[in-house]
């Protein structure tokens, strides 16, 4: 027999917890909209306790903390990205503007030609 511990998920309690976290985000946003006529100052700081309550709220379910894990996943990937030098920037930058250019001629003599082979040539409509 294998002594391995099985973790039983709580989908509604995960549910629920989303679902608080949720709310407690809106009552920031509403709380930050509905306190219009106080001071700057107060109404942030009823948006940001909202945001921080929801965040801690979310951080307690299963799929909170799994998404913490996916996020400092990425920022490591990030960190690993070879990022473009100015100069290389610049020049991809060109190669994009004049690539985008010569399309838009190509595309706009293409259309002249097929007005000119359509009026002209085949209806015979001089315009």
């Amino acid at each position: 027999m294998s002594n391995q511990s099985v973790q039983t998920v709580n989908v509604f309690g995960d549910r629920l917890k989303i679902s608080l976290a949720v709310v407690a985000a809106i009552a920031g946003v509403v709380g930050f909209y509905f306190l219009a006529d106080k001071p700057t100052a107060m109404r942030v700081g009823v948006l940001v306790a909202g945001l921080v309550v929801a965040l801690l709220v979310a951080w307690t379910s299963t799929s909170g903390r799994e998404f913490i894990g996916f996020a400092k996943e990425a920022v490591v990937e990030t960190k690993k990205v070879v990022w473009p030098t100015r100069k290389e920037a610049l020049q991809i930058t060109a190669i994009v503007f004049g690539f985008a250019l010569i399309m838009a001629i190509f595309l706009w003599g293409t259309d002249k030609l097929l007005e000119f082979l359509l009026y002209n040539v085949i209806l015979g409509w001089q315009k």
